[in-house]
């Protein structure tokens, strides 16, 4: 399914977690993470997304077993292996799927992949409570979060296709010369935008898409005819 392994970060001790929930005994740290999941749904404000509310309880267990910075890390991996591998966003995206296979899938990919043991878990609890299709969402709300928290101003980056290093570096470049100077590029892949990128910060939206150019010289032959 996958072209090339994701180099993954050496896991601390105890976080090796070579399987997913389903391939062995509920452990407690899988039991606290239900419990930060079910707690942050709770306690949120109503207005609050799912994405948030997952990204939360991801956050807050994170900081409880001292791993934040490697979650963090491993987190920024998951984004990239959902956008670079259409096989896995199939996966997780698909309604045809049963839950229990899709679960068993994405652990195995997950394993197969090196991702540790909190990480795992996290997917494991999302599948099991039926918000595969939202993974992707849930990991760009956690990089907001982590940014929030870090003071880091955050770049909502959507393009056709994922961005190559150069193209990252150039669009960074860009962020500083327009003042972004600390500034996080959370990336996701929308096909359907044909080329070109959209760009949101804050309230701020830059759309260079191929879809909106497209968009807007059909309005225009509308209004000239």
């Amino acid at each position: 399914m996958l072209d090339a392994p994701l180099p993954v970060e050496p896991a601390p001790s105890g976080d090796a977690g070579t399987a997913g929930p389903l391939s062995r005994p509920r452990s407690s740290a899988a039991q606290d993470m239900e419990h930060h999941v079910a707690s942050e749904a709770t306690t949120i404000a109503s207005g609050g997304g799912l994405a948030d509310r997952y990204a939360s309880a991801l956050y807050a267990h994170a900081s409880d077993l001292n791993e934040l910075d490697h979650v963090v890390w491993q987190m920024e991996g998951l984004g990239r292996l959902i956008d670079s591998t259409p096989d896995f966003r199939r996966l997780i995206e698909s309604p045809l799927i049963d839950v229990a296979t899709s679960t068993k899938a994405a652990l195995a990919v997950l394993a197969g992949q090196g991702f540790g043991k909190t990480v795992s878990d996290f997917v494991g609890v999302i599948a099991a409570n039926r918000r595969l299709r939202v993974l992707r969402d849930i990991v760009g709300a956690f990089a907001t979060l982590v940014a929030e928290r870090r003071g880091i101003t955050t770049a909502h980056v959507a393009s056709a296709q994922p961005l190559s290093d150069v193209q990252r570096n150039q669009l960074r470049a860009r962020l500083i010369e327009a003042g972004y100077s600390n500034v996080n590029i959370n990336e996701h892949v929308e096909p359907d935008l044909l080329g070109g990128l959209v760009v949101r910060i804050g309230a701020r939206l830059y759309d260079t898409s191929l879809k909106s150019r497209l968009q807007r010289l059909q309005y225009a032959m509308k209004g000239a005819a």
